[in-house]
């Protein structure tokens, strides 16, 4: 299994800190080799999304990073990242697929122009790509053997960025002026780009906003109905990614999707009681 070496642990873990994120609050209920390499991995994740929002980067330049980024993941390359050599062991340790992480990258490179997509089909090819491919990785890592936790990781991956994109209407706007909500909904709901960067609510964004809940509701089901009892285990920190995640769902629509007047979190301790919770009653 993998070895990282103490400076590329240390840069991983303080990555992973820095960002904190609810994925890393997931982490400590692994072993310490397993935990050591999904820091790694979320710190790849993070330093490949990090690319495409840096606001100081010109596109090109942007996406010679990324491009680098996918040749380094099985090949050195001039001008690696100092984490590639670290994170190709990991691909050759847990027999990852780096097809996957090159998903990933692509899905960041999505983001590199102002976003937008036609219809939910096309917004769930984005999704695919920054979650569900993460979450196939993950379970790698996880040590999950069955088949149903590979569909646990998709449709768990769709239900985590829907949440997202909820929650995060406004953050996107203001970076690149970034719609993933699908086009095709903002015209039935009677909502223009414009209404949004004016930051208006009203019955009809609630209406709108409630039936992408809904459709994120879906996936969530179709991810508990996945998961195998044989990989219950090994799959505690999806579980606490899961739980926490739709709380924050439950949270965004007990307050009526007020997403352009605060930014929606949940507290410590509420997390802190959801980890206990899949710890001591696996869910």
């Amino acid at each position: 299994m993998t070895t990282v070496d103490s400076s590329s642990q240390r840069q991983a873990a303080a990555i992973t800190r820095a960002s904190r994120s609810n994925l890393a609050l997931a982490f400590f209920s692994l072993p310490p080799e397993r935990r050591q390499a999904i820091t790694l991995f979320y710190a790849f994740c993070r330093i490949v999304d990090d690319i495409a929002d840096e606001p100081g980067l010109p596109v090109e330049e942007k996406q010679a990073q990324l491009d680098r980024w996918s040749a380094a993941l099985t090949v050195p390359v001039e001008g690696e990242d100092d984490l590639a050599p670290a994170v190709r062991q990991l691909i050759a340790d847990y027999r990852i697929d780096p097809g996957l992480m090159r998903e990933i990258i692509r899905g960041c490179a999505m983001d590199l122009r102002p976003v937008r997509y036609a219809t939910f089909d096309d917004l769930l090819g984005y999704c695919y790509r920054v979650a569900s491919a993460v979450g196939l990785v993950s379970i790698e890592i996880f040590g999950a053997t069955h088949e149903g936790s590979r569909r646990y990781a998709v449709e768990l991956g769709y239900a985590l960025q829907l949440t997202n994109i909820i929650r995060d209407v406004a953050k996107d706007l203001a970076n690149g002026d970034r719609i993933y909500l699908p086009q095709e909904d903002l015209q039935r709901f009677e909502i223009t780009g414009d209404d949004l960067r004016l930051r208006k609510g009203g019955p009809r964004f609630e209406e709108m906003m409630a039936f992408q809940a809904d459709r994120a509701e879906e996936y969530y089901l179709r991810a508990i109905a996945a998961l195998p009892p044989e990989d219950r285990q090994v799959m505690t920190p999806a579980e606490i990614m899961r739980n926490i995640y739709h709380e924050l769902l439950e949270t965004l629509r007990e307050d009526h999707f007020r997403v352009f007047d605060r930014f929606h979190r949940l507290s410590r301790w509420r997390k802190g009681w959801i980890i206990l919770k899949v710890l001591l009653f696996g869910r």
